[in-house]
């Protein structure tokens, strides 16, 4: 694993994500945001969890795809269309369906989340880019 996620002590200790990940790989892959969408553009579910679990599959695929694995994620940022704190649970469930299906840690390489107005179409709610080093 080229990934070390840790908890350092004096930063905020919570269950969801790591906020320090240190890595020891060679290559760095840098991956555009990932939708809820097939590879021929169609919106794979209308609401946030399955959205945010389609979009990290898309992930998974990408960085695997490349010759890596999920556990090689360094960071994730999470772009959320019209994003308000009560929307987190939903957030949240569908990481954890990608943890469960898709092999991502638990807890998550450091994570930000970032409300936006709206993403490239109204149908989509989240975009995430992923960070990975590799061997």
């Amino acid at each position: 694993m080229t990934v070390h996620l840790s908890h350092p002590d004096g930063l905020l200790q919570q269950k969801d994500y790591a906020p320090v990940a240190m890595t020891t790989g060679s290559r760095l892959l840098l991956l555009a945001g990932q939708l809820a969408v097939t590879p021929l553009g169609e919106t794979t579910a209308t609401d946030l969890a399955a959205q945010v679990h389609d979009a990290l599959r898309n992930v998974a695929t990408a960085v695997r795809g490349a010759g890596g694995d999920v556990t090689d994620i360094a960071r994730l940022t999470f772009y959320v269309a019209g994003w308000t704190t009560d929307m987190a649970d939903e957030l949240w469930e569908g990481t954890s369906r990608a943890q469960e299906s898709d092999g991502f840690s638990a807890p998550l390489p450091p994570v930000t989340v970032i409300g936006v107005q709206t993403l490239w179409r109204p149908d989509l709610l989240v975009e995430i880019e992923a960070t990975a080093v590799l061997d």
